[in-house]
C-alpha cells in the first residue's frame, strides 16, 4: 500500500532547502583535493584573521604569504554558502556578488576561511580561520588626502573619497587643479557629506566651507589672531567650527632612530560663526602664556574639549606635554563659560592629542604620547579611551609597536577609523575597529583593495581619514572656481 505524506507550503520549503544545502556542500566537498590537516596557523597579507568587520565592506582580497606550487580558500559559513578560489600566485581575489551574498547570509554571525596549499603535489590545510560580521554596518563612504610622506615639500596631493562598500576612489580636490598648492584639514559635521570643510594653503590660501549646498571661501585670520584656522571641529549645530591657530614650526633630530619634531611656538582656539562670518575667542581659549590646540566638541555641543599645554622655550620643547580641557559654551549667545580640568597627562610624564568624543558622548578616544603635539613623528603614540561617566583611562587592545594617530568615530559609535604606520614606520594606512556596545575595541583591519599586494607599491601615505554616510557630492571640476576667488575675510569679535 503507497503512504501519502502532506506536507505544509513551510515544510515543503525547508525540505527542498535542506536538499539544496546538502548538495551544494556535496559538490563543493567534490572540488577539494586529498589533504593533510597541519596544526598551524596561516600568514595572510593583509591580515584579515580573527577580526568584526561590517556587512557592507568590500572584499577583503589578500595574499596567502607561504610558499606553494597553488593556492586554494574555501569560504563558507553555516547558512549555506560555499565556495572556493584557487590561484597560482597565492593572490586571492574575491568575487563581489560572491563576497556579498556571503556576509548577507552571515550577519550577524561567523564566517570561516579554510586556506589550502599545494607542495610537491601534496595539499595541506592550515587552520581554519574564522572571522564576524557584525549586525552595525560602517557609513558607507571614507574621506582622505593621499600625500607622499616627507618634511620640507610635497608633490602632487588630493582629497580622496571612497566607496567602502567596493573599490571606487574618486577625487574631491587635486591641487594640480589649483596651481600645486597645499590642501589640508578636511572635516566633516557629525559625518554629513554635505556639510564639510577644507583648507587651501599658499597661493589660493583661505578655508573652503561646504553647507547647505552652498559654497563659500572664508579667510578666517584676523589681526586678532596669529594665523588662519587649523586644526578644526563642526558644532553639531553646522553654525560654528572651532579652530586651533598655530605658528608651527619643525626641527631635525640628531638622535638616531628619529627624524623630525614638528611643534608649536604659539597657538590658541577661535570660534567661526558660519552665518555671521564673525570670529570670536575668550581669554580660556588664547592665553598667551599657553598653548591651546586641537578643539573638538561635545555631541550635544554644549562643551568645547581642547588640549593646552604651558609655553616653553624653542630649545626645550620636547619638555611640552599637553593636557585635556573643556569649556561650557552656550550656542545661543555665542559664549563660553568655566573651564573643567578633564585629564592630566603631564602629571604621568605623557602628552596627548587629537581628542575624539563618540556619537553617544560616553566615551573620548585620543593619542598619547611623550611630549610635543605632533604625534604622527612619534613611534610610541597609542590610542588611549577615556570613559567620562566615569574618567577611567583604558588602552584598547588596537595599538601596535609603531604609531597610532590621528581618528575619528563612525556615525553610530559602532566603528573607529584611525591612521597607523604599523606596516612599515613610514607610511601612514587607514584601519578600522569594531566598537562594541560594552566599549570594546576589536582586532583593526586594513582598508582593503582591489590587489592584495597594493599597500606594497602604492607610495603615498593616507591622512585624515573621515567616515562620512554618504558620496561627497564635490568634484575639482566644482571646487576650481571657488578655489581660486579671493576669500572673504572674517570679522574679529571678542567674547570677553
Amino acid at each position: 500500500m503507497q503512504k501519502t505524506i502532506n506536507l505544509s507550503y513551510k515544510q515543503t520549503s525547508i525540505y527542498i532547502y535542506s536538499i539544496a544545502l546538502f548538495l551544494i556542500n556535496i559538490s563543493c566537498n567534490q572540488k577539494l583535493p586529498h589533504f593533510t590537516e597541519i596544526n598551524q596557523n596561516v600568514v595572510l597579507n593583509p591580515d584579515y584573521t580573527s577580526i568584526s568587520i561590517p556587512p557592507n565592506i568590500a572584499p577583503l582580497n589578500f595574499n596567502i604569504d607561504e610558499t606553494s606550487d597553488q593556492y586554494m580558500v574555501r569560504f563558507h559559513n553555516s547558512n549555506g554558502i560555499d565556495f572556493i578560489i584557487r590561484s597560482k600566485d597565492g593572490n586571492i581575489d574575491i568575487p563581489q556578488k560572491k563576497w556579498t551574498k556571503l556576509l548577507q547570509t552571515t550577519v550577524p554571525g561567523k564566517f570561516f576561511m579554510d586556506v589550502f596549499v599545494q607542495r610537491s603535489q601534496q595539499w595541506v590545510k592550515y587552520n581554519t580561520i574564522t572571522n564576524n560580521v557584525t549586525s552595525d554596518s560602517i557609513d558607507n563612504y571614507l574621506a582622505y588626502r593621499l600625500i607622499e610622506p616627507g618634511f620640507e615639500t610635497y608633490n602632487k596631493m588630493g582629497i580622496y573619497q571612497r566607496n567602502l562598500e567596493n573599490f571606487e576612489e574618486t577625487p574631491i580636490m587635486l591641487n594640480s587643479l589649483s596651481d600645486g598648492n597645499c590642501m589640508n584639514c578636511h572635516t566633516f559635521c557629525k559625518n554629513n557629506s554635505n556639510t564639510m570643510m577644507f583648507h587651501m594653503r599658499g597661493k589660493h590660501g583661505g578655508t573652503i566651507i561646504y553647507r547647505n549646498q552652498n559654497l563659500t571661501k572664508i579667510n578666517t585670520k584676523t589681526k586678532n589672531t596669529i594665523s588662519p584656522g587649523v586644526y578644526s571641529s563642526w558644532h553639531p549645530s553646522g553654525n560654528y567650527i572651532a579652530y586651533s591657530t598655530n605658528n608651527t614650526v619643525q626641527s631635525f633630530h640628531a638622535t638616531p632612530g628619529k627624524k623630525i619634531e614638528v611643534y608649536d611656538t604659539l597657538s590658541d582656539i577661535i570660534v567661526y560663526n558660519t552665518k555671521k562670518n564673525i570670529v570670536t575667542t575668550c581669554e580660556a581659549l588664547s592665553d598667551p602664556n599657553r598653548l591651546e590646540t586641537f578643539p573638538t566638541w561635545s555631541p550635544d555641543g554644549l562643551y568645547l574639549y581642547f588640549c593646552c599645554a604651558k609655553k616653553q622655550p624653542a630649545d626645550i620643547f620636547y619638555q611640552t606635554r599637553y593636557d585635556l580641557f573643556r569649556i561650557a559654551f552656550d550656542p545661543e549667545s555665542c559664549s563660553f563659560g568655566l573651564v573643567d580640568t578633564i585629564y592630566v597627562a603631564s602629571y604621568q610624564g605623557k602628552t596627548i592629542s587629537f581628542p575624539r568624543i563618540s556619537p553617544d558622548g560616553r566615551y573620548l578616544l585620543f593619542c598619547m604620547f611623550n611630549y610635543g603635539n605632533f604625534s604622527i613623528w612619534h613611534p610610541e603614540s597609542d590610542l588611549y579611551l577615556l570613559d567620562l561617566t566615569n574618567r577611567k583611562i583604558s588602552k584598547p587592545e588596537i595599538n601596535s609597536s609603531n604609531t597610532e594617530s590621528f581618528h575619528t568615530w563612525s556615525s553610530t559609535g559602532r566603528w573607529i577609523v584611525f591612521s597607523s604606520r604599523r606596516e612599515d614606520g613610514l607610511y601612514t594606512r587607514p584601519y578600522f575597529s569594531y566598537f562594541d556596545s560594552s566599549g570594546k575595541a576589536h582586532k583593526p583591519f586594513i582598508l582593503p583593495q582591489r590587489k592584495p599586494g597594493f599597500y606594497f607599491n602604492f607610495l603615498k601615505s593616507y591622512n585624515l581619514p573621515e567616515l562620512v554616510t554618504s558620496r561627497v557630492e564635490l568634484n575639482p571640476r566644482k571646487l576650481m572656481k571657488i578655489t581660486a576667488s579671493e576669500p572673504v575675510n572674517a570679522t574679529f569679535k571678542s567674547a570677553d
